[in-house]
């Protein structure tokens, strides 16, 4: 299987302000996937699980039930490492397996009540330490970080759609 080429960028250099929203957004992507980061929100949660595990419970979170491919997909993993992550969360009681209502050959994953708990605690806890750090900011501030926040990831989403319509080859859909 080759990899697929990558997109090319544009010929101008990045504007100074998308330079340091690219800076900025690199440091608090280092500063939340901390080992010691991870580890201290799971102790404030009471949730004993690997970054791997937490994630996969936050895509299942948020949406219905997932097959183990478009979990893998939206993980941006390989497929055999949503299936170990699966496993140990069906063994720790967060997540079954269900019949995929489309193809009764196929399964869905999606969240038992320990795990939906769960993913709740670790989302209080997270918002509890951001709430802390973001304490002296007004209302107002917070509102419009929040909705500037939505827009960009809709954007990034919309552009990443894009790209890989443009990667597929031709005759495929």
């Amino acid at each position: 299987m080759s990899t697929p080429p990558l997109p090319e960028l544009p010929e101008a250099p990045a504007s100074p302000e998308v330079i340091e929203i690219e800076r900025a957004l690199t440091r608090i992507t280092y500063l939340s996937t901390r080992a010691r980061q991870h580890d201290r929100l799971m102790a404030l949660a009471d949730v004993p699980l690997d970054r791997a595990a937490v994630a996969l419970l936050r895509q299942v979170a948020d949406s219905e039930s997932l097959r183990p491919g478009e979990l893998a997909n939206r993980l941006g993993v390989e497929a055999s490492h949503v299936t170990r992550t699966v496993q140990q969360l069906e063994k720790s009681g967060y997540v079954t397996r269900v019949p995929d209502p489309q193809d009764r050959r196929a399964q869905r994953i999606e969240l038992t009540e320990p795990g939906r708990q769960a993913i709740a605690r670790v989302r209080e806890a997270g918002a509890r330490g951001m709430q802390l750090a973001l304490s002296d900011w007004t209302p107002d501030e917070l509102r419009q970080l929040a909705t500037l926040f939505h827009r960009m990831v809709d954007d990034f989403l919309a552009h990443a759609v894009d790209e890989d319509t443009e990667q597929q080859p031709a005759g495929t859909v």
